[in-house]
């Protein structure tokens, strides 16, 4: 336990070309920067985990030219968690702190994190200082939800808005951690802890270091994941597909109470169902492929079976399976509603040709045969 640095620590950017899936705004606090254009107040808005506070932390070193590890960092940084500290008094304070010149380097950088959280008396309290702060203040202000940052305090800061992190960057990202750390990591399983994380970074590195501990040594591998995050694993939608592809309503419904058993939610499973529907469409034409988060090996896949079902059955089975997740919640029976579902789909054949259907019946078959 001593020795031991979680990864969103040990990993932490240093620098600008370190921040993943941000270069938007990493290309312009580094340009304003650079020539010397930097604006005395700065609202960071997005997601959690998405590098906030990394880059706010990154232009108050680089402002005053400091190393990373320099001591004088502790002078000339202060960071106010506005979540515990969001009363008059504690803006007063820092606006007290503000009237000091810096002792080393040529700016203070004051970070607020979760502004939002600051009352509206505090708020009031900061805006002339916000306005007007000394040449060596700098003002980063970062928070989750910007829509409640008054109006007044919005018109006096630069506004950078932060994106989530594309689950692509995330993987690649974990997969150049393992390879430093020596981890052997399937990719598959990556691209899980990244499809679980939702677009924050921090969130998939504790992932990938939970992962890493309950494999003690053997590999993160796509099985290990799938039963720690208890996430339904992609291949039974492959094979409920198959079967309906068949008109046989029977192995769909064996699938289901399989998952059930798992302890895994209807309403998770038919959600989960509708997505594979989707993944099938957008598989059928090279141009939107690219719209599919799953990695390269199960876009395979996914090609193999679109070419068994015609566009029109998987538009059908998709608008039965939203109507079935609206209807989930309210229903009595919601079990049978997600049974039920299944029951139609299978036997949906009015609306495409007899031919187009047999012959994608007939390969669908084949497939359940091997």
């Amino acid at each position: 336990m001593e020795g031991f640095v979680v990864s969103a620590r040990k990993y932490r950017p240093s620098g600008f070309d370190e921040v993943v899936g941000q270069e938007h705004i990493t290309t312009t606090l580094k340009n304003a920067i650079d020539n010397n254009k930097l604006a005395q107040a700065l609202l960071f808005c997005g997601p959690r985990g998405v590098g906030k506070t990394t880059c706010a932390r990154i232009v108050a070193r680089l402002i005053n030219g400091f190393e990373e590890k320099a001591e004088q960092n502790s002078l000339n940084i202060f960071e106010l968690d506005a979540a515990s500290n969001n009363s008059v008094e504690d803006i007063r304070n820092l606006i007290d702190q503000v009237r000091y010149p810096p002792q080393f380097g040529k700016f203070k950088v004051y970070i607020i994190d979760e502004v939002h959280m600051l009352s509206n008396a505090a708020f009031n309290a900061f805006l002339k200082t916000l306005e007007e702060p000394p040449a060596y203040a700098i003002f980063i202000l970062a928070t989750t939800e910007k829509h409640k940052v008054i109006p007044t305090i919005l018109s006096r800061c630069q506004i950078f808005d932060f994106n989530r992190i594309q689950i692509s960057d995330i993987a690649n990202h974990l997969k150049k951690i393992a390879k430093v750390e020596n981890i052997p990591a399937e990719d598959e399983a990556l691209h899980l802890i990244s499809q679980k994380a939702d677009g924050a970074l921090r969130d998939a590195l504790s992932i990938f270091d939970l992962m890493v501990t309950y494999a003690a040594g053997q590999g993160v591998t796509f099985k290990s994941v799938l039963n720690n995050l208890h996430i339904l694993d992609y291949d039974y939608y492959f094979q409920v597909v198959d079967s309906l592809m068949t008109q046989n309503h029977t192995q769909p419904l064996l699938l289901f109470d399989e998952v059930l058993k798992k302890g895994f939610d209807g309403q998770n499973f038919i959600v989960g169902l509708a997505e594979h529907f989707r993944n099938l469409l957008v598989s059928q034409d090279a141009r939107t492929v690219q719209l599919m988060e799953v990695p390269d090996s199960v876009k395979k896949s996914y090609a193999e079976q679109a070419k068994a079902c015609p566009p029109q059955i998987l538009l059908t089975w998709l608008n039965m399976a939203s109507q079935a997740d609206m209807q989930y919640k309210a229903s009595k029976n919601q079990r049978l509603t997600v049974e039920l579902a299944l029951m139609k789909m299978a036997h949906v054949t009015h609306l495409i040709s007899p031919s187009s259907l047999n012959a994608s019946a007939a390969e669908a078959k084949k497939k359940v045969m091997a």
